[in-house]
């Protein structure tokens, strides 16, 4: 073993959370390190490897990006379970797809930047089910303010298409992009049919000028997997001007053990390269941001003496309230044009049937029609047909033009029997893959019985839809949540509202993990909010030290 390095903070995973506090600290005089399990790579690397993709693998999120044999992460099944890095049980398989690069899994997320509400945060003091958070709204509205800005997110100007619905105390940074012609109809055909106000989606994404040495959306429709003029914020952006500003990022690097010492306090990462040669880094604080089940198997693996369950673990709550949002997608086919594929691949959504004195008895959900181009999904279908030339030709472009896919994302409340534990399946390195049981519950399930599925429905008819094609089981949202759940009280929670860990007070383990609810949007913003309120907590603890 070698000693590698030492900083004021280290920081596990580069992604944007991590990004988020490494910057903040380095802007406020703090040496920082920060540790990637993954290779650092270029957007052209990315993008050529999508071009080389077999069109059947260029839906795949996570295709363009092949893991290496140290830093595995999900991606398509062999079919042999036991060669898959996510080891899953349970009633509902938790299969999520996640990148181990260096910037994160910015590099193919849609950049859906919607905000909590007021109410999202005290779910247990209003309806009487889940958790509520450590703090209000309030307190979180200008963090959300700072990630908006830090990201670079477009978003209406108008009160009414903004979400959530009350005053924003600081406007965003660009206006929101507009809407593709198919989007227009499905906004038109909602409002005067159904009374829903389909609104433009905040997102991290340039609209119409250059933002943070970023251009502007030039409509590719690639934001996932990747976005090839780098026009969507993602992590691996700010790499190089976190280097500039002194950090020491080290990628190909995989945290597999934290150490602890006198006081219970951290003293060291321990990382293993690509030659399995183990390394040791330390400092006098650190943040685990790596994702919500990155984080709890760094913790889960790193049990000693002091903390025989784990690291920031005497709670048994780290690797448990695993959370996403569950996702039922509706393909409709229409009785005329929509062609979607201009512009975001998401861009509008539907939030107030999220809301309601409902939530008492089951969850919400949020509608959007995925503004993904379908050719390279009706393609095949077309194939099966039997056409060829001309015919094809023609049945390809109607199927791409009148065909749609409608998602009702829903809540899920944290469960401590949806868990993440260390599987005896091992990795290349030898190190444990993560074993996770996974139930969406009733109180999702009965959502989908009693009130998505048949808004859904009535949302294909209004659309004039002639066939549906309904799914069978809920998919997942890929939104880690949970894991590290924050709370008042240490014996049921793993951090405390500054995503400080209890166990530990030179440890922060911010972002998604720590959100003790889920709402129905998608959660980046909430924890790159989360970050920089970590952030000003270490910053402050850091001075005082």
């Amino acid at each position: 073993m070698t000693q590698t390095a030492s900083a004021d903070v280290v920081i596990v995973g580069t992604g944007v959370v991590g990004v988020v506090v490494a910057e903040q600290l380095l802007d406020a005089g703090f040496s920082v390190l920060m540790l990637d399990a993954g290779p650092r790579v270029s957007r052209a690397e990315i993008v050529e490897n999508f071009r080389n993709l077999p069109l059947g693998l260029k839906g795949s999120a996570s295709s363009s990006y092949p893991p290496k044999p140290w830093a595995p992460h999900p991606m398509p099944s062999t079919g042999n379970p036991e060669d898959d890095y996510l080891q899953l049980e349970g009633p509902d398989a938790y299969a999520q797809t996640y990148i181990r690069y260096a910037g994160g899994s910015t590099w193919h997320w849609a950049g859906t930047c919607w905000r909590l509400t007021p109410d999202d945060m005290r779910l247990n003091s209003l309806y009487g089910v889940g958790r509520d958070w450590a703090f209000d709204y309030a307190t979180l509205d200008p963090y959300y303010n700072l990630a908006e800005y830090s990201l670079g997110i477009c978003g209406p100007s108008d009160p009414a298409l903004q979400w959530p619905p009350q005053p924003r105390s600081r406007p965003y940074p660009m206006p929101h992009l507009p809407f593709s012609p198919g989007e227009d109809k499905f906004t038109r055909v909602m409002k005067e049919k159904l009374g829903y106000t389909n609104v433009p989606v905040a997102q991290a994404r340039n609209s119409g000028m250059p933002y943070d040495d970023r251009p502007a959306c030039c409509a590719n429709n690639n934001c996932v997997p990747v976005c090839p003029i780098g026009a969507k914020y993602d992590a691996a952006t700010a790499l190089n001007r976190l280097e500039a500003k002194g950090a020491v990022i080290l990628s190909n690097a995989v945290a597999h053990r934290i150490e602890t010492g006198e006081g219970n306090r951290i003293e060291a990462v321990h990382y293993l390269d690509p030659e399995r040669q183990s390394h040791r880094v330390t400092g006098n604080h650190f943040v685990v941001a790596c994702n919500a089940i990155e984080t709890p198997k760094l913790l889960l693996m790193s049990a000693d003496s002091r903390n025989p369950n784990g690291i920031a673990n005497s709670s048994d709550q780290v690797g448990r309230n695993m959370m996403d949002h569950p996702q039922l997608a509706l393909t409709l086919t229409l009785d005329e044009p929509y062609w979607l594929g201009q512009g975001p691949v998401v861009n509008s959504g539907i939030m107030e049937t999220s809301q309601g004195d409902f939530r008492a008895e089951h969850a919400g959900a949020y509608f959007r029609m995925n503004n993904f181009a379908r050719n390279r999904y009706e393609t095949f279908n077309a194939l099966k047909t039997g056409k060829v030339g001309r015919a094809l030709d023609e049945e390809i472009r109607r199927r791409t033009a009148c065909t749609v896919n409608v998602v009702a994302a829903h809540e899920i409340l944290p469960d401590p029997n949806n868990r993440l534990t260390l599987s005896a399946n091992k990795d290349w390195l030898g190190l444990p893959k993560p074993h996770i049981y996974y139930d969406v519950g009733d109180y999702t399930r009965r959502s989908a019985e009693v009130y998505s599925m048949p808004i859904a429905r009535r949302i294909a008819e209004a659309m004039g839809a002639t066939e549906v094609k309904e799914p069978s089981a809920f998919a997942q949202s890929k939104h880690l949540m949970g894991s590290t759940i924050m709370g008042t009280d240490p014996a049921n929670s793993v951090v405390d509202p500054d995503c400080r860990a209890y166990d530990h007070a030179n440890l922060f383990l911010p972002g998604g993990g720590a959100m003790p609810s889920t709402a129905c949007g998608n959660s980046t913003i909430t924890m790159v909010a989360l970050a920089f309120k970590a952030a000003e907590a270490l910053i402050d603890q850091a001075r005082r030290a």
